[in-house]
C-alpha cells in the first residue's frame, strides 16, 4: 500500500457514499476518516435524517460483515455479546456468539438501553474482544461500532456514561440535507427507501486493514504538531470544566488528523487537519460543571474556543 493507492481508495469510498447519501461531504469525510483511523463513531441527530441508512451504506461499500443491534430498555448484555448454553445431548456448555461478532455494528438508539447493557460494549470497543462467562474471545478485524442516538428525546433513555462516550473517536451530527429536491428525485429513481441493494463494495476488510497500517506507519506528525495536539490538554484547567479530554482523546485527535491528511493526499499532518476535527474528537469528552450545562454550554463550544485561540505552529 502506497500513498496514492491509499488516498485514492479512501476518496473513492467517500464519492460512492455521496452517490446514495444526500448530505454534507465534510460529515461523510469525517466518518470515513474515523473508520480508516480505527475509531468508532457516535451519530447524534434527529429522527429521519438517515443515520441508520448511512451506517448500512458504509458497511456495504467497505465490503464488511454488518449487524444491527436495536437497543431497547429490556436488552441484556448477553443479547449483544452472547452466552453459554447447556447442550443436554452433548453434555457440555456451548458458547453461542452474539451479534457483536461482525465487522461493523450499528448500535441503533444506543441510549435506549440501561447502563448495564451499554457496558457490554466497553470491552469490545477498547480491547476488541469480549468475555463470555470467563472465556475471552477476539472480535473479527476490522471491528467498528457506529452508534446513533436522538438528542431531543429524553423519556425512556439513559445518558451515555463518560466511559462509554470516551470510546467513540468522534461524535457528529448529519444535519438536514440542503438539496431535498435532489433527494426526492433519487428516491423516484431508486423506487425504494433503502437503495443499499444497488450498492457494490469498493474495498474489503483486508484492504481496509492495509490502509490502517499505512496510516500508522507512513503518515507522519512533526514534533511541533505533536506539541500543538497535546496543547488541548489545557482544557482540563478551564474553570467551567469538571473533566477535560482524556489521554485517549488526545491520541484520537492525532489519529484522526492523520486520516484527514490521507484524504487530502498527504503523508504528513498540517495544523488545519487538527483544527478540522478537534471539535468532533474532543467535544464529547469534555464534562462541564452542572451550572454551566444549565446555561446551555456544550463541550463542543468550549473546544471550539480553544481551537480559535491556541497558538498554531508556523
Amino acid at each position: 500500500m502506497d500513498l496514492n493507492t491509499a488516498s485514492e481508495r479512501a476518496r473513492s469510498i467517500i464519492d460512492e457514499v455521496l452517490k446514495f447519501y444526500v448530505g454534507d461531504v465534510e460529515v461523510v469525510s469525517k466518518i470515513i476518516a474515523s473508520i480508516l483511523a480505527g475509531g468508532h463513531v457516535l451519530i447524534e441527530d434527529y429522527p429521519g435524517i438517515g443515520k441508520t441508512f448511512l451506517a448500512k451504506l458504509v458497511a456495504r461499500l467497505l465490503g464488511l460483515e454488518f449487524r444491527r443491534i436495536q437497543f431497547t430498555p429490556d436488552l441484556l448484555p448477553s443479547d449483544i455479546i452472547g452466552t453459554k448454553v447447556w447442550r443436554q445431548d452433548k453434555g457440555y456448555f456451548e458458547t453461542v456468539k452474539g451479534p457483536i461478532f461482525a465487522n461493523l455494528i450499528l448500535a441503533d438508539e444506543i441510549n435506549r438501553a440501561p447502563p448495564k447493557t451499554q457496558a457490554g460494549l466497553l470491552e469490545a470497543m477498547e480491547e476488541l474482544q469480549v468475555t463470555i462467562e470467563g472465556e475471552t474471545l477476539k472480535l473479527p478485524q476490522p471491528f467498528i461500532v457506529i452508534a446513533t442516538q436522538n438528542p431531543i428525546e429524553l423519556e425512556g433513555t439513559y445518558p451515555l456514561p463518560e466511559a462509554q462516550l470516551d470510546r467513540f473517536m468522534i461524535r457528529i451530527s448529519l444535519g438536514y440535507p440542503d438539496d431535498e429536491i435532489g433527494l426526492l428525485k433519487r428516491r423516484i429513481t431508486w423506487r425504494t427507501d433503502d437503495p443499499t441493494i444497488y450498492v457494490k463494495p469498493v474495498t474489503n476488510a483486508s484492504e481496509l486493514l492495509e490502509i490502517r497500517q499505512f496510516l500508522e506507519s507512513s503518515v507522519t506528525v512533526s514534533d511541533e504538531l505533536l506539541g500543538y495536539i497535546s496543547s488541548f490538554r489545557v482544557i482540563r484547567k478551564d474553570p467551567r470544566v469538571l473533566a477535560g479530554p482524556s489521554p485517549r482523546g488526545i491520541i484520537s485527535l492525532m489519529r484522526m488528523s492523520k486520516a484527514m491528511a490521507l484524504l487530502e493526499g498527504r503523508d504528513y499532518v498540517i495544523p488545519d487537519d487538527v483544527k478540522r476535527v478537534a471539535v468532533n474528537v474532543l467535544g464529547h469528552r469534555v464534562v462541564l460543571k452542572p451550572e454551566v450545562t444549565l446555561e446551555g454550554v456544550r463541550g463542543e463550544s468550549v473546544v471550539a474556543e480553544y481551537v480559535s485561540k491556541l497558538p498554531v505552529p508556523k
